[in-house]
């Protein structure tokens, strides 16, 4: 069963401690798709400018991603540029330069419009809804992320969303901060009033929580020796997460907690290497494997 995403497509600049790039492709609808596209067709509806070549739209068509809601604009494409230090949850900012995603207006074709679930990334709320607003019927599934920035400027807006949203995607900081409550349970229980019938908290080094009325499901992050680039871990992971439940026949207790597995197995191929460079070339062999690590990382008897 196919699954929409709208949100951005970009150009990055990344500075680590294990190199530097000038320009790769990136953004937050990027990962999510190759990462979901593993496991289901994706539908992505975004933005990009007169920079962005047939080299960076083949990334997309030698998956099972439909880019033909992916509008073209005169200008650039949007660009950002970071720095990581030894600590991969910190980050500078070195450049944003919104470009045409500055008046990005989804417009979903005509095929997307029965889409039954649904991947809003970290956009404007305003934007979010609008897409809702062109979806025919009602949805199996809305997921949605958010910032920082939509929570504190458009908090009204995005309290509007959220009561169309079934699943919430955000951060331990975004859960406090949207919540106003310390204690991630609490938290979860406050966010629930707001429409969301289950809280994906993404704790990047950390790990993964997840609070539904199943109960509480926590996963640790896989353990790598080497991060080269944290920047598509989150939404690699919501890719791998939404792909996996897309693909799903049913929607239970059981099914969330593999889609965490996925979401954070995909997570941990993204940060590999730069960018998509480990990503979008792992094999369905290496999936299942790592996967199946997590198992064993979990698992114990207490007799």
């Amino acid at each position: 069963m196919s699954l929409l995403v709208v949100g951005s497509v970009a150009f990055d600049a990344l500075e680590t401690p294990f190199g530097k790039v000038e320009r790769t492709l990136g953004g937050a609808a990027t990962y999510f798709s190759v990462a979901a596209s593993y496991f289901t067709h994706v539908n992505l509806v975004g933005v990009v400018g007169e920079d962005f070549t047939e080299h960076d739209a083949s990334i997309f068509r030698g998956r099972r991603i439909d880019i033909s809601g992916l509008e073209r604009a005169a200008g650039k494409t949007f660009f950002w540029a970071g720095r990581y230090g030894t600590d991969p949850n910190e980050r500078v900012t070195l450049a944003t330069e919104l470009n045409v995603f500055a008046a990005f207006r989804p417009k979903l074709p005509e095929s997307f419009r029965s889409a039954k679930h649904v991947f809003l990334a970290n956009i404007d709320p305003t934007l979010q809804r609008l897409v809702l607003e062109q979806i025919k019927g009602k949805p199996r599934m809305v997921a949605l992320d958010t910032m920082n920035y939509w929570i504190e400027k458009t908090p009204a807006e995005l309290r509007e969303i959220l009561a169309h949203t079934q699943i919430l995607m955000i951060n331990d900081a975004e859960t406090r901060m949207l919540s106003n409550e310390h204690n991630l349970l609490r938290a979860a229980r406050h966010i629930f009033k707001l429409g969301p019938k289950a809280l994906v908290i993404k704790r990047g080094e950390y790990g993964a929580m997840m609070v539904h009325d199943g109960g509480v499901f926590a996963i640790p992050a896989f353990p790598l020796e080497e991060v080269h680039d944290p920047t598509g871990a989150g939404d690699s992971f919501a890719g791998g997460f939404m792909g996996s439940l897309a693909h799903a026949a049913r929607m239970n207790d059981a099914v969330m907690r593999r889609a965490m597995v996925y979401g954070s197995v995909m997570g941990s191929f993204a940060v590999e290497r730069f960018g998509l460079e480990r990503i979008r070339h792992v094999t369905r062999g290496e999936i299942e494997a790592r996967a199946k690590h997590f198992y064993k990382l979990t698992h114990f008897q207490l007799r």
